[in-house]
Parts: C-alpha cells; sequence; structure tokens
C-alpha cells in the first residue's frame, strides 16, 4: 500500500520522490522540469478518479511554466531552490486566470485577476501549481472536505475515513504523490488535521509569518478571521516543508500583517524542553493517539531533548471559549446571506453552534482583552518551554461528516481538535508530523513552539521523523462501492463530481 522506504529511490518515479530530491535533480540538469510535470500529470490521472483531491486541473499551465524553468537552465540561468515542484493549491486560494470557487456554485466562475501571496512567492521559488484542490465549501461545511463543485475527497487509506479538512484534497493529493506540495490554510486545524488524517507533515506558521490574502471581494475580513486564519504547506516529508517555509516568509506590501522575520532565530539553551501534553483539558484521548504521543515523545528523548509531561497548556477551556464566541459573532453578521450560499446540508456544522456562542457588541470588545491576556499566558508558557508536543486530532481518523450529522457529532469533533482551536486563537506556530500506522491509518502528532520559532518546530519533527519513519507516498484504497469517477477539469470546465 505504500512506497517502500527501503527501496532504492532512483529507480522511483519522480512523482515519488521528495521535493527537495526533484528540486536538486532539476537544477543539475538531471531531468527537465517537464518530465517532473508529466510524470505528475500521469500520477494525477491515475489516481485521482478515486481520491477526487485535485478539482481544477491545470495541465497546460503547468507545461508551459515547466518550459520556461527548462529554457532558463539552456541559458545558464541558476534557477531557483524548489524549481519543477508541482504543488496543488486550496480551492480557497487564488491562481491567477483560474476560478477561486472556494468550492461553492457561486464562485464557479470568478476567475482569480492575480495569484495569492503565497502562490505568487512559490512560483518564485521555481514549484509550478499543478491544480486547485478540494475542500468543504467556503472551508464552513464542516471538517470533511465535500463541496458542492466537487464532492467528496476519499482518504486514501480508508474510504471510510474523512481526510480531514478543510486542506483535505492537499492532504490526500501530496499524501497519494500527485504533488510535492500542498498550500492550505488553517484557522483550527485545517493543515494539521488533513496531514494526521492522510499521514503527511504540515507546517501551521505564526500569525504574520506569511503574507496572505483571504478576501472574497474587496472587503477584508474581521478581526478573528485575520488572526486566526493562516496560510501553510503540506509535504511527504518534513524536510520538504524547510523550503517551502523559506520561500513563503518574509514581509509583503501586499499584507501588511506579514513581519520581516529570518526563519531560523537566536539559538535556545539545550537541551531544548518539550512539554508534553497527553491529554489536552482532560477530555479524554484515544489508546492510539496516546500511543502516538508516546512514541514522538521517546523519538525525542532519544534525540537529546529534555521531555516532560505536564499537566496542560495553559487556560485551554478558556480559550476554546474566546474562539467560538469570536468567530460565531463575526459569522452572525454575513449568515444569512452565508448559509444561502452553503445549502441546506452545508450550513449545519456551523448552525449548531451559532446560537450559544453569538455574544454581543460589549462583550466582543471584552474578548478581544481576553485574547491578548491569553496569548499573554501562552508566551509565558513557552518561555519555559520552548516547544509543546500535542495530539493533532484526539481520536484516529472518523467517518466522513460526523461533525454535521448532529449535535453529539458535532461536539466530539471540535472536542477532538481543541488544541488545533487553541493554538490558532493564540498565533503559535506548529508541525504536524507522521508517528506510524494503527490500525491501518496514520496516526501523528503536532510540535507546537514559541512566536516566529517555526524552525524549532521544524528540528523537533524532523527528529521524529527521522526515528519514526514516513508513510506516503500512497496508493489509494479502492471504495468497497466505487462512486462514479472524478475526472478534474479545465478551469472553467464542468466538475467531474457534484
Amino acid at each position: 500500500m505504500t512506497a517502500d522506504p527501503g527501496a532504492e529511490r532512483k529507480e522511483a518515479p519522480w512523482w515519488a520522490r521528495t521535493a527537495r530530491e526533484q528540486a536538486a535533480a532539476v537544477r543539475d540538469g538531471r531531468v527537465t522540469a517537464a518530465e517532473v510535470v508529466e510524470s505528475h500529470l500521469e500520477r494525477i490521472a491515475e489516481v485521482n478518479p478515486v481520491v477526487n483531491a485535485v478539482t481544477q486541473l491545470l495541465a497546460d499551465q503547468a507545461r508551459d511554466a515547466a518550459a520556461g524553468l527548462d529554457r532558463r537552465r539552456e541559458r545558464g540561468e541558476d534557477l531557483p531552490p524548489l524549481a519543477g515542484v508541482c504543488f496543488t493549491v486550496k480551492e480557497s486560494i487564488a491562481v491567477r486566470g483560474v476560478p477561486t470557487t472556494h468550492g461553492a456554485t457561486r464562485f464557479k466562475d470568478a476567475v482569480a485577476a492575480a495569484d495569492a501571496p503565497p502562490v505568487a512567492r512559490l512560483r518564485a521559488a521555481g514549484a509550478i501549481p499543478v491544480g486547485h484542490s478540494n475542500m468543504p465549501t467556503l472551508t464552513l461545511a464542516g471538517m470533511h472536505s465535500r463541496s458542492q463543485l466537487f464532492g467528496d475527497t476519499v482518504n486514501p487509506w480508508d474510504p471510510g475515513r474523512t481526510p480531514g479538512g478543510s486542506s483535505g484534497g492537499d492532504g490526500a493529493a501530496v499524501a497519494c504523490g500527485m504533488a510535492g506540495l500542498g498550500l492550505g490554510n488553517d484557522a483550527g486545524g485545517s493543515v494539521r488535521i488533513p496531514a494526521a488524517f492522510c499521514g503527511t507533515a504540515a507546517l501551521k506558521p505564526t500569525y504574520g509569518r506569511f503574507p496572505a490574502d483571504h478576501r472574497i471581494g474587496p472587503e477584508d475580513p474581521p478581526l478573528g478571521a485575520q488572526l486566526c486564519v493562516v496560510d501553510g504547506p503540506l509535504a511527504r516529508t518534513v524536510a520538504d516543508l524547510w523550503p517551502a517555509f523559506e520561500a513563503l516568509a518574509g514581509a509583503d506590501p501586499a499584507d501588511p500583517r506579514a513581519v520581516p522575520v529570518p526563519p531560523r532565530g537566536a539559538p535556545v539553551a539545550r537541551p531544548v524542553r518539550v512539554a508534553v501534553v497527553a491529554d489536552p483539558g482532560g477530555s479524554g484521548v484515544h489508546p492510539t493517539v496516546r500511543r502516538a504521543m508516546e512514541r514522538a515523545a521517546d523519538a525525542l528523548a532519544d534525540a537529546g531533548y529534555a521531555v516532560e509531561e505536564v499537566a496542560d497548556v495553559p487556560r485551554l477551556g478558556e480559550a476554546l471559549e474566546v474562539y467560538d464566541s469570536l468567530l460565531m459573532t463575526e459569522f452572525s453578521l454575513t449568515w444569512p446571506a452565508v448559509r444561502t450560499l452553503l445549502g441546506t446540508e452545508g450550513r449545519r456544522f456551523i448552525e449548531m453552534r451559532l446560537p450559544t456562542r453569538t455574544v454581543d457588541l460589549p462583550g466582543y470588545i471584552q474578548l478581544t482583552g481576553v485574547l491578548l491576556n491569553l496569548r499573554r499566558s501562552w508566551a509565558e508558557f513557552l518561555d519555559r518551554y520552548p516547544l509543546v508536543l500535542g495530539p493533532v486530532f484526539t481520536e484516529p481518523p472518523v467517518e466522513p461528516g460526523v461533525e454535521s450529522r448532529d449535535e453529539a457529532g458535532n461536539v466530539r469533533v471540535r472536542s477532538a481538535m481543541r488544541l488545533c482551536s487553541a493554538t490558532s486563537l493564540v498565533g503559535v506556530p506548529a508541525v504536524a508530523v507522521p508517528t506510524g500506522l494503527a490500525d491501518g491509518l496514520p496516526t501523528g502528532v503536532q510540535l507546537i513552539g514559541r512566536a516566529y520559532r517555526e524552525d524549532l518546530c521544524l528540528d523537533a519533527a524532523a527528529a521524529v521523523e527521522e526515528r519514526l519513519g514516513v508513510l506516503t507516498p500512497v496508493t489509494p484504497v479502492l471504495p468497497v462501492t466505487p462512486t462514479a469517477p472524478a475526472t478534474p477539469t479545465a478551469p472553467g470546465g464542468t466538475p467531474g463530481r457534484t
């Protein structure tokens, strides 16, 4: 089911090699960018009908970009660090000349005039967008990647489990080798959960680390959405996250929030202290997730980290209350229009939360002060422990759509992702990394760090990966009852599955 980690990688097809290997070979002239792109297009044609992760295929644009890189090399130019690496782009992130559909029928013809900042930065680094990727409609229809326009994305390990979301299309595409990198975004686990469920790595950066543009139309989003939503890469290895991180980081006039902080920070005292929080909030954790935490903690200890189990992260329950109330209050202002766009099924996930979490204007203003206080508590905690090891999701991958089925399912999923929600609220970085398999499904953990210390998270995640191995690329498991095959479209075409 998975690629053999001990196999001779020089014999592997280009789609199965790491992004670093692909880029180095293109820069050195051992392969053309065109060959790397064609290898990925062939892989998409082979497996996307099963997983339905790639929605709008950008084959012609990708071939043109590859040809441009190959001409540059023929002229003797030095190529950029991600030369020839194919990446998918979540349907909510703009790619010039292509509809940014957000998975919604209303936006199926909303062609982007320009690349969003992270797409432009990856292009400048030599990476090539090969397709848009599926997500829940408007990112609001739940954790499972099911959209009005493109249907369901399937977890390649088990079609009876969700690939996660909202960047589930990227998680499945990267896991299957359809792209070397995925570009998603995370406001409460939306790159980390697909990584954990699909067996890949992912980086959720600090607030303000990467420039972004999350507007739908001319208006910018309100405060909670500004603070919580960050774009981030997914990859099959932690090492592949590094060049993406370096390409995406830095100030940009397109986003005044982005700051000019160097990728690597000052050295910290050794051994680096790691706080292990096996059961955030004490709400329970599945045995397979607890074993994944133990394996990761042992790997870090073996790598020389000072691993210490602690009772909890700071003020988790309070952080979750602020997270829900801040975002639900903002959603309530536009909900009459948004609920129509989402449709009957798509709106259930948010609709179950709105009545109890919305506050009035004085309450909202008070929340902004509590938020700063929470961030101060986290900064003080992370001053003692530069890293926190915790679960991404406190259960194994769940069945598709459980969060929208009923109130119990909604509460269950929101509880399981509680550490992701809290870290999004306080704006700190985290890296999701696989820890192995349990009952045939991937397990994973996250390393959470100080603001703008993604380097510490990546280094620790690399130590875990070195000791516990890489799970992907994976050949997807066929559904017991196959669904209609999904065919990604050229931009503006008719989706393959509706």
